[in-house]
């Protein structure tokens, strides 16, 4: 198995659906809101950084359509999900 940072691996199991589990929904929204959080971060410090800002617009819709993809198969999942991250909506 391929070895993963901490805070990475730490993520995945506390999002986890079952043992092993790296694709469910959650797992994969929080692993974006970490990396939103990061590039915001960058972004804050390299204003200019323009091939950065366009690659968070594109992690922040791809977590906006998995949210949508949840929240069509089960709401009430998404809305523990979104209170568990703080995340608006």
């Amino acid at each position: 198995m391929v070895q993963l940072p901490d805070d990475k691996q730490k993520i995945i199991e506390e999002f986890a659906q079952k043992k092993g589990d790296t694709g469910s929904p959650e797992v994969q929204v929080a692993l974006l809101t970490q990396k939103i959080t990061r590039l915001s971060g960058h972004l804050e410090e390299n204003k200019k950084d323009n091939h950065s800002r366009r690659g968070l617009l594109k992690v922040i819709a791809k977590r906006r359509r998995i949210l949508n993809y949840l929240q069509k198969l089960d709401g009430k999942r998404h809305k523990q999900l979104t209170g568990k991250l703080s995340l608006k909506k």
